[in-house]
């Protein structure tokens, strides 16, 4: 039983930590670290950069919500500690 324990909450922490990897990527890295590089690219009229501080780390961060949500249902079903 503790095998299990354990393999669960790695799993559960290592999809953690990659949800996390790419919301710092898109907010710190895209909104700031490669907003000159991005800002070469326009999109609807404004530099790449600019949207993702402004927009696009919001639309990011939803769909890495309903992901997150997604993945660990998955992962519940798979060591059968999910709800009926």
């Amino acid at each position: 039983m503790s095998r299990d324990i354990n393999e669960y909450w790695g799993t559960v922490l290592s999809l953690l930590a990659k949800v996390l990897v790419v919301w710092f990527l898109v907010s710190y890295g895209a909104g700031i670290l490669f907003a000159e590089a991005l800002n070469n690219i326009s999109l609807g009229g404004y530099p790449l950069g600019f949207w993702f501080a402004q927009q696009g780390s919001i639309y990011v961060f939803v769909a890495l919500i309903f992901f997150y949500a997604w993945k660990m249902g998955k992962i519940d079903e798979e060591f059968d500690v999910h709800e009926e």
